[in-house]
């Protein structure tokens, strides 16, 4: 089944899907109300030079403050090797291993930094930066100065002196053809990375792009050095056209869409890369929401499970943290029909196609954790690690594996730009607080009994009232009249639970009234009409 890409609208929410052999591998979701901003650029000001760690926090207009590392304020160019990867287009091989995405731990801390924050920046100036990270958690959007501009098959970087050439382009006849035709150009006032998609592009194709590329910085440059601050100069495409631009690769065959809009827009947009994309683009017609009929409303579902199983039988269960994912594998059903290590290898093996295909598909990022099933012989935990490391190339976001531990344990890091698609589509529960589970009744029950004694020991009274759930009061009238029985007996008073509809699990009320009650233990609300 030939690759897709499907862009479904509604009025309030935008959803592109990439499909690869028929199967989802990458599901993007934007709604009106919280575009992201990753891309963008901004007019913004210094509020907080931080000497200790390197860094500023610069005010763009946002929620929280933007985070910006002193090796990202600088701008004088840093020229890295020949081979290089803008974060679109992902790594052909695994990178040397990166730290976690958290602000103060990236990677810049593994080497010393180029400058000192307190000569590059001051408080209250107001520079020109570009988002490069989303606000995740708790934490500010990441920030540069260093600006760079994606087309479809350039990026340009105004404060860069060099070409590169994107590592999954491989022949080097061909990587050598686009240097030689980036390097016409004159990159006094600024350097280049080929992308990927540039394989094969004449080189005329391939300069009338650097030619927008530049204007479009001019442009740029010149609104952001006056006006308002903080303010917005320079807004990225919204999530149709990024992923007509970074998705719709030649191994896409085609491209749907839900919309009349959309459809016009895509194709006005791809007539740029050549008359050959735009007859990829189609409008999705059948009565069957394109969702649905792909199978993908299922994926997602699928994607925010925190156990997901494998074919044998086996499964593996997904936690995450604001940082950090932690992966383990289950042997569940899964017997094997020969020796124990080899049933293990093989649930590890399978294990290791489906975290890979769940790390992309769910765009989880930060610091990974994966906890495989015990293996006693070392060539078995050099073939699990070898196959994730095969799993993980066809991933575009950059990741590095370190080795397996005698136990069983990899960690992983993998780079982290956007929210993960569950950060995207679910927020913290109410009723546990984003703890995952609530104390049992038993618990709270204990919990009320010692609250009652407390209360009375500081002041006697009649009659106490205790108001919670429905659920607990009934466990404390059947469960629990021994101990009530005891309190009531030591401090001459009366203990009513009442059954209070709507309360949460955790949630009850003392109250001590000034009479005794003359009335049935068991109390509730009245019933409502």
């Amino acid at each position: 089944m030939p690759n897709s890409l499907l862009i479904n609208r509604s009025p309030s929410e935008v959803r592109v899907a990439l499909l690869e052999e028929g199967q989802p591998v990458e599901i993007y979701v934007e709604r009106q109300a919280d575009r992201g901003v990753v891309g963008n650029v901004y007019r913004g000001r210094v509020v907080r030079v931080l000497p200790g760690i390197q860094a500023a926090f610069v005010d763009i207009g946002l929620e929280r403050t933007g985070f910006l590392y002193v090796d990202d304020a600088v701008l004088a160019p840093i020229a890295p090797g020949d081979d290089v990867d803008h974060p679109l287009d992902g790594p052909a091989r695994a990178p040397e291993a990166e730290t976690i995405s958290d602000h103060v731990l990236e990677e810049h801390f593994r080497k010393p930094p180029i400058a000192d924050i307190s000569d590059v920046l001051k408080t209250g100036q107001e520079i020109l930066v570009q988002v490069q990270k989303e606000p995740l958690g708790t934490k500010g959007a990441r920030l540069t100065r260093r600006i760079n501009l994606p087309g479809r098959h350039l990026v340009f970087m105004p404060f860069a002196q060099h070409i590169g050439v994107s590592r999954r382009i491989t022949d080097e006849a061909e990587r050598e053809r686009l240097k030689s035709a980036v390097g016409l150009m004159d990159t006094v006032e600024g350097g280049y990375i080929v992308r990927t998609a540039a394989e094969g592009e004449p080189a005329s194709s391939i300069e009338r792009e650097a030619g927008l590329l530049r204007q479009m910085w001019n442009d740029i440059n010149t609104r952001g050095q006056y006006g308002a601050c903080p303010r917005l100069v320079f807004a990225d495409l919204d999530l149709v056209l990024r992923a007509a631009r970074d998705l719709f690769s030649d191994d896409v065959k085609e491209v749907l869409v839900d919309t009349d809009y959309d459809e016009e827009r895509v194709r006005e947009f791809v007539r740029s890369f050549g008359p050959e994309a735009d007859p990829r683009v189609h409008r999705y017609l059948a009565p069957e929401p394109i969702f649905d009929h792909y199978g993908i409303e299922v994926e997602l579902e699928r994607a925010l499970e925190r156990r997901v199983w494998l074919k044998c039988g086996g499964y593996i269960v997904i936690d995450q943290a604001e940082a950090l994912a932690a992966i383990d594998v289950n042997s569940g059903r899964f017997v094997g029909k020969s020796s124990i290590e080899d049933t293990i290898t093989q649930i590890n093996l399978e294990a290791v196609k489906e975290i890979a295909y769940q790390l992309r598909l769910r765009n989880i990022g930060g610091i990974i954790i994966i906890d495989f099933i015990d293996m006693f012989e070392a060539s078995n935990r050099e073939k699990v690690l070898g196959a994730l490391n095969e799993a993980l190339r066809h991933d575009k976001v950059k990741s590095a594996v370190v080795r397996m531990s005698e136990i069983g344990l990899v960690e992983m890091t993998r780079k982290r730009v956007r929210e993960s698609l569950g950060q995207v589509l679910t927020e913290t529960c109410p009723y546990c607080k984003g703890r995952g589970s609530i104390k049992s009744q038993v618990t709270i029950a204990h919990e009320i009994l010692r609250a009652v004694s407390r209360s009375l020991a500081r002041e006697k009274a009649p009659t106490v009232l205790v108001n919670t759930e429905p659920a607990l009061a009934d466990a404390l009238y059947d469960e629990f009249t021994a101990d009530i029985e005891r309190i009531e007996t030591a401090f001459d008073t009366q203990v009513i639970p009442v059954a209070r509809q709507g309360y949460h699990r955790e949630h009850f009320e003392i109250v001590r009234a000034v009479t005794k009650r003359l009335v049935p233990r068991r109390q509730s609300e009245p019933a409502t009409a």
